[in-house]
């Protein structure tokens, strides 16, 4: 293949990966409803500050709002100011910036390797059907586009180490907004690889691009307090003492209180980057590669991703979400290793996508007796089915020659899709609370009062487009409130889903396992006296 023809390639790919995304996040809206906790609680986090007008300093349930930053919520607010309040906006944020970071790794497979020019195309591809990267495109959460903002601030980071001055500002400009995006975790994922830059690009004159590196710290510093100082003052002293300092120290300790061991990452692996991590093709070129030697780009990318990995995994505090701004450069360095060795069989992989498929099948048939009691229906057939014929579909494609990139990411594609609707079936009317959310807000409506008989999490505020907060009752204020509310209503929290039956609710719905009811004060007396007894 010339050079011409590897360039198209390697455009197609990327165009391939775009519409792979389309697709996920097209699929993601019809069957995925914002869920709880977090999806809701940073979408009702957006609309309190929408209501007040307040776009410095953001609130949830009527209280100053210190746990993350505000840039997601300013991205909420900018597309309806376009196109007014609505449910799907918030929900195509992360697909979009999931777009950009596949551009911009796109672009920075270009710039590792000028002489495999196919390798851009290549790698979005990996990087698209990546499972947890799959899954957090679609997601409402903030580790994607904090990948974008690392890969803004690994372009810079290559302009600067080739000599371009503009690439420590890219690196403070990354900084800042990736702070205003998730907190300071941004310099744990990008300045690692500025202090291993005489391993992956040596003859750099290191007073010099120390200083630069500083200087960029300083410049995305200066970004983020651009905000920071302001909101303090606006937020009062609280908040204040929080973003600048209660909260980080809190982290802090939470992070190193070993609440789960180094090596937790480790067995999750396979799933998190299915199907790349457990085809056997992969494996065998990086050994391949290894044999060869590292050139600058796969240094790069290693001096990007092994770092991160290791402090992540001391650190305690660990949630698989974590990661997902490293999975740019696994795909860098996946589609690089892959080009020295091309393989055409995906074996491993469609095996276990059969094996899936006939799990749920099983699953299906209601042999799982277990099954039955935690789900609200048991799936339907045919999602395992399919999964089976893509498995067949994957491994015949292999024998007859499919790229292997193609073919891999054309099966991780399709089997998320296919779990994607077979758990919303079973899953959906425990996760699908406006139902709820409007329930209150036709009480709230009439003038009533609301409490929430558990730690509140504001996750009815913006589906149900609420006004008003909600009483938040811990331990035991539930009997207090109740006396001097006799006319108001409470959201109670049940084990048991099936009681629902038995209370005498305004509604309610299964909720995330149990179950979740409106109800009005003396009903709420009545429950609280059960709960005693």
């Amino acid at each position: 293949m010339n050079l011409k023809q590897s360039s198209d390639a390697s455009r197609r790919g990327l165009l391939l990966s775009l519409l792979l995304l389309v697709v996920l996040a097209a699929v993601a809206l019809w069957v995925r409803p914002l869920t709880p906790i977090d999806e809701t609680r940073y979408v009702s986090v957006a609309w309190e500050m929408w209501l007040r007008g307040d776009f410095l300093v953001p609130y949830k349930n009527g209280e100053p709002y210190s746990h993350k930053p505000p840039f997601m919520f300013w991205m909420f607010h900018a597309g309806w100011a376009l196109f007014g309040v609505n449910d799907a906006w918030p929900r195509l944020v992360m697909p979009l910036f999931s777009a950009g970071a596949l551009v911009l790794t796109f672009l920075l497979a270009r710039r590792l390797w000028p002489l495999h020019v196919g390798l851009g195309g290549q790698a979005t591809l990996i990087l698209v059907s990546a499972l947890l990267w799959i899954v957090f495109s679609t997601t409402v959460m903030f580790d994607v586009m904090l990948a974008f903002w690392v890969l803004v601030g690994m372009h810079g980071v290559l302009a600067a180490a080739e000599g371009t001055r503009r690439g420590f500002v890219m690196l403070g400009i990354a900084i800042g907004l990736g702070v205003l995006t998730k907190g300071p975790v941004i310099l744990l994922n990008l300045l690692p690889i500025t202090v291993l830059a005489l391993w992956w690009n040596p003859g750099l004159n290191w007073g010099r691009w120390f200083g630069g590196v500083g200087l960029a710290v300083l410049l995305g510093a200066a970004i983020a307090l651009a905000w920071a100082i302001p909101a303090g003052h606006a937020g009062g002293e609280a908040y204040r003492n929080a973003i600048f300092w209660g909260q980080t120290a809190d982290r802090m300790v939470e992070s190193f209180a070993h609440r789960r061991p180094f090596w937790w990452y480790l067995p999750l692996l396979p799933l998190l980057l299915f199907p790349w991590f457990v085809w056997p093709g992969f494996w065998k070129a990086l050994v391949h590669h290894r044999k060869i030697g590292l050139d600058r780009g796969t240094r790069f990318c290693l001096a990007w991703m092994v770092p991160v990995f290791v402090a992540f995994s001391f650190i305690s505090g660990k949630q698989p979400h974590y990661l997902v701004p490293m999975f740019p450069a696994f795909a860098l360095l996946a589609a690089r290793v892959l080009a020295d060795r091309p393989s055409s069989r995906v074996g491993v992989p469609a095996l276990l996508t059969a094996v899936l498929g006939g799990v749920l099948m099983v699953a299906a048939s209601g042999q799982i007796a277990a099954l039955q009691n935690e789900v609200a229906a048991v799936p339907p057939l045919w999602p395992g089915a399919l999964l089976g014929v893509a498995a067949l579909a994957g491994w015949a494609g292999g024998r007859r020659g499919v790229q292997p990139v193609v073919n891999l990411a054309l099966l991780g594609v399709a089997a998320l899709i296919v779990l994607q609707f077979t758990l919303m079936q079973s899953l959906r009317p425990f996760y699908d609370i406006k139902p709820m959310a409007l329930a209150i807000k036709a009480v709230q409506d009439e003038g009533g009062r609301v409490a929430n008989d558990a730690k509140y999490h504001a996750q009815y505020q913006f589906l149900g487009r609420l006004e008003a907060p909600l009483d938040e009752l811990q331990g035991n204020e539930l009997a207090p409130w109740l006396e001097a509310h006799p006319d108001g209503y409470v959201v109670m929290y049940l084990k048991d889903r099936q009681a629902l039956e038995s209370i005498p609710a305004r509604y309610g719905q299964g909720y995330r396992g149990g179950a979740v009811v409106l109800v009005d004060a003396p009903t709420a007396a009545s429950l609280l006296a059960a709960r005693v007894e």
